[in-house]
């Protein structure tokens, strides 16, 4: 049995807390202190959840959860999508740094998704908008687009045999999620 920092229960709550003290705040409240950065650098990182999210500049995960230096352990990537590389990440953060909460954060206003339904991009950015596609199919609400982009990174997550296993043994959550960007809420979905 894997050790675990937190039960999956006790970080989503941890991250809804942080998020209301996010609502309101003109400067952010994780310690980011020196103090924090000697502890984590003696004592090892141990992020109580993995954060998956776009890359978007606007959508900062420590931020928005007022979370501390070593708290979350963060994979970001454009449209929050789902590859060996990110599987990677999330499998390490469970199995080794024992996170047993991942959350796929998406967010409203995305330009991955826009992209996805409105544009036919060349580049590697096809890659991303390819993926997209997979997971809205034909649907050309943004929010609902956004929404099941989300929680088809989740499904991936979970095609894993690792992650199956941690589900099963130890209580591992993967939970959708959409940060909105007008006012800073985080909507579990």
């Amino acid at each position: 049995m894997r050790k675990i920092n937190y039960p999956a229960e006790l970080a989503i709550e941890k991250l809804k807390e942080g998020n209301k003290k996010y609502l309101n705040a003109d400067t952010g409240f994780g310690n980011i202190s020196i103090d924090i950065r000697q502890k984590t650098l003696k004592e090892g990182q141990k992020p109580y959840a993995v954060i998956v999210t776009c890359s978007d500049s606007r959508v900062i995960p420590e931020e928005i959860f007022s979370a501390d230096i070593g708290d979350l352990f963060v994979v970001r990537v454009a449209g929050n999508v789902i590859d060996d590389h990110q599987l990677g990440s999330i499998e390490y953060a469970a199995e080794h740094l024992g996170c047993n909460l991942v959350v796929v954060m998406g967010h409203n206003h995305c330009g991955a998704v826009d992209a996805a339904i409105n544009h036919n991009p060349d580049g590697y950015i096809k890659f991303i908008t390819d993926e997209i596609v997979k997971a809205i199919g034909d649907e050309r609400d943004e929010y609902k687009a956004c929404c099941l982009n989300a929680k088809y990174s989740c499904r991936q997550i979970e095609s894993s045999i690792q992650i199956q296993k941690d589900e099963k043994e130890d209580g591992l959550l993967v939970v959708a999620a959409l940060y909105h960007l007008e006012d800073g809420q985080v909507e579990f979905i």
